[in-house]
């Protein structure tokens, strides 16, 4: 069930830095070996061993890796193919786009193990679908459908299950004819804005827009749309 521990955490990290680097690289995509989980969570025996010292390293070796897929300036789609729960729903709440089977399910069941979330599911998900439901979901430990999901605004569509593959593929095609440079800066701006008070984040904005036309690309995509044609991003 793709369970997630500390090995797995770092070695994801490991190859999203490589993903990272790789010019040739451009969009990301992360989903669950087989069709029957994206994530069920984290392993459960591996958490069972920790003291309290451990487990608040656990979890802070887990968000080093849901921080640092925020931090990627390339954009990165979970492609929920089944379970997507506890840990495994914090990974998905990381990524910047989640595409669902209609057969996926969304949760914290944490709680009914007396114990809670630790890789953001107090915090990302509340930013996501407000205080309410993130009461809801991490106090009652109950799976959401994907149609909820969606309802909620946790997922961007939802497509029957034989359609997942076409429907990433078609996002992924619609990210590549952008500037990555550019879809880096929206990612900045957006992650590390929505925890300023309104007027630093005007200001942030207006920083990453300056960044955006200093680029080759900006140059190429005004010259474009004047000259009717289009551009050809290089991603710089």
């Amino acid at each position: 069930m793709n369970a997630l521990n500390t090995g797995l955490a770092r070695e994801m990290r490991d190859a999203l830095s490589d993903a990272e680097s790789d010019d040739s690289v451009q969009v990301i995509v992360i989903t669950g070996a087989g069709d029957r989980a994206f994530s069920a969570g984290a392993d459960i025996g591996e958490i069972e061993t920790l003291s309290a010292l451990g487990a608040r390293d656990f979890a802070l070796t887990a968000q080093s890796l849901t921080t640092y897929m925020e931090r990627i300036r390339k954009p990165i789609i979970a492609k929920v193919n089944g379970f997507c729960l506890g840990g495994g729903h914090e990974l998905a709440m990381s990524c910047d786009f989640r595409i669902a089977s209609e057969k996926a399910s969304f949760g914290q069941p944490e709680i009914n193990l007396a114990i809670i979330p630790g890789m953001g599911g107090t915090q990302r998900l509340t930013r996501l679908v407000g205080k309410t439901k993130a009461m809801e979901m991490d106090m009652l430990g109950e799976p959401i459908s994907a149609a909820e999901a969606y309802r909620l605004g946790l997922v961007n569509k939802v497509v029957p299950a034989e359609d997942l593959d076409k429907a990433v593929d078609e996002l992924v095609q619609k990210l590549l004819s952008k500037s990555v440079a550019a879809l880096g800066l929206v990612k900045l701006a957006i992650n590390n804005g929505i925890d300023m008070d309104l007027d630093r984040a005007l200001c942030y904005e207006a920083e990453c827009f300056g960044s955006a036309l200093a680029t080759e690309d900006a140059k190429e995509g005004t010259r474009a749309f004047i000259e009717k044609r289009k551009p050809q991003f290089k991603g710089r």
